[in-house]
């Protein structure tokens, strides 16, 4: 039950990991009145800030799972940030994106036989 638990924390903090970076991006993509401004805005420090809770919830999930099993599900924070771009920032999916995610997810697919 708590190794299953922390799975699904891990899974959770891919997701924020995500987000985190739909933050940075959008921040990178505006136009800023300063360098200061550039890396001292809201986007950047909600940013940033997400990845840091990431972290911890890592910290909180490793307790109770084996390591070898942490980057495996990490990995989906690429899938994520895929996701993001295309509902979000509107990008187009190339040949090796879709190949790149097919990969990661048939590493999981593998890891968990």
């Amino acid at each position: 039950m708590i190794r299953n638990l922390s799975i699904a924390l891990m899974v959770f903090s891919a997701l924020l990991a995500g987000i985190s970076q739909c933050f940075l991006k959008y921040s990178a993509k505006k136009k800023h009145t300063s360098i200061l401004n550039e890396f001292l805005n809201i986007q950047v420090i909600v940013g940033y800030s997400l990845l840091v809770i990431t972290m911890f919830l890592n910290i909180i999930a490793y307790r109770n799972i084996e390591y070898k099993l942490g980057p495996i599900i990490n990995s989906l924070t690429y899938v994520f940030v895929l996701f993001f771009g295309v509902v979000i920032f509107h990008e187009k999916l190339s040949k090796n994106k879709i190949f790149g995610i097919i990969l990661i997810l048939l590493g999981i697919f593998v890891f968990n036989l």
